[in-house]
């Protein structure tokens, strides 16, 4: 299915956007929530944390076949200037978080002892690899590897963060001020804007 002539992304665009929209800040509060706990009670809300987070690496993917397969329709004319560039930095940021988070948690737990006697498993049922030249490492290389996904999924993170608060104020700002049918894009019941 194409986009349409009327700047309405196609379904599949706009349940994956949600779908991942959905799942990318749910697990950013399942972090904040396993974060303020210690110990043992930590682990079942981390292996949830992983399982999200892959789930939402495979959905990304996904999103950007899709969008290589079929590709969105244009920013309407009325963006123009720092606003099409914005528009067009934060999408490039997202999917850099949408994939490179995933695969830096993945990293991260790869290049840890935990991984020996605790491995990933999807959903408490589905066995995920982990990286094999990061969980064979010697104990001192492991360690140094560890800190440095932990350094670069917090990065990521807090980019995360900016990009979600920029991203909600375009939208409210393109809803609430403009009112120019864009968020009618990706918006199920609001109208796109006409072309």
């Amino acid at each position: 299915m194409r986009s349409t002539a009327s700047g309405r992304y196609n379904g599949v665009a706009m349940t994956l956007h949600w779908l991942i929209a959905i799942l990318l800040v749910g697990n950013i509060l399942l972090a904040w929530y396993f974060n303020t706990l210690t110990g043992l009670p930590k682990i079942p809300p981390i292996q949830v944390h992983k399982s999200i987070g892959v789930t939402v690496l495979l959905l990304s993917l996904v999103r950007l076949g899709w969008r290589l397969a079929v590709p969105p329709p244009p920013l309407p004319p009325s963006i123009e200037g720092w606003s099409r560039f914005a528009a067009g930095a934060v999408y490039v940021l997202f999917y850099l978080v949408m994939i490179g988070m995933p695969l830096s948690g993945w990293a991260l737990s790869s290049a840890s002892v935990i991984i020996r006697f605790k491995p990933i498993l999807l959903f408490g049922a589905i066995p995920w690899p982990t990286i094999t030249a990061l969980s064979h490492l010697p104990p001192a290389p492991m360690k140094q590897a560890h800190e440095a996904f932990v350094a670069v999924h917090g990065l990521l993170a807090k980019l995360a963060y900016a990009l979600i608060v920029l991203h909600v104020a375009a939208a409210l700002r393109h809803l609430l001020l403009l009112r120019d049918g864009v968020m009618g894009r990706m918006v199920p019941f609001l109208r796109a804007p006409a072309a």
